[in-house]
């Protein structure tokens, strides 16, 4: 993926039925999820237009990772939201906050998201 995690990133598990009038384009990133490239604030419009809701589940999930390679450890961390989003039988998350930072010299990666779910019609279903 050429752009990096940062917050408002939507991640996107492929294979995911869309609404006709949504075209996104989108990077793949980890083994079955794409990066939405073209995020900007019309997406939940063109999503209610065509009949379908994103849902945007109040529970935050994060993910912490120590190690002195930061490209791994946001790699690791990124799969481990994964796994919680695959938990709640969600199909998509939007991340809210990426930290680096270190504790007793000992550098790390936090990545804060919360889990979300396209699909049509108005009731969650998964």
């Amino acid at each position: 993926m050429t752009q990096a995690l940062a917050a408002g990133s939507i991640l996107i598990e492929e294979g995911t039925l869309l609404p006709d009038s949504v075209l996104l384009d989108s990077e793949s990133y980890s083994s079955g999820w794409a990066a939405v490239m073209n995020r900007n604030s019309t997406l939940d419009n063109e999503i209610k237009e065509g009949g379908w809701t994103f849902f945007f589940m109040a529970g935050e999930i994060k993910s912490t990772v120590f190690g002195f390679n930061r490209q791994k450890n946001l790699g690791a961390a990124l799969r481990r939201l994964i796994a919680s989003v695959k938990l709640t039988k969600c199909n998509s998350f939007e991340i809210t906050q990426v930290v680096s930072k270190s504790f007793l010299s000992v550098p790390y990666v936090s990545i804060t998201a919360h889990s979300r779910h396209l699909q049509q019609g108005l009731v969650f279903s998964c």
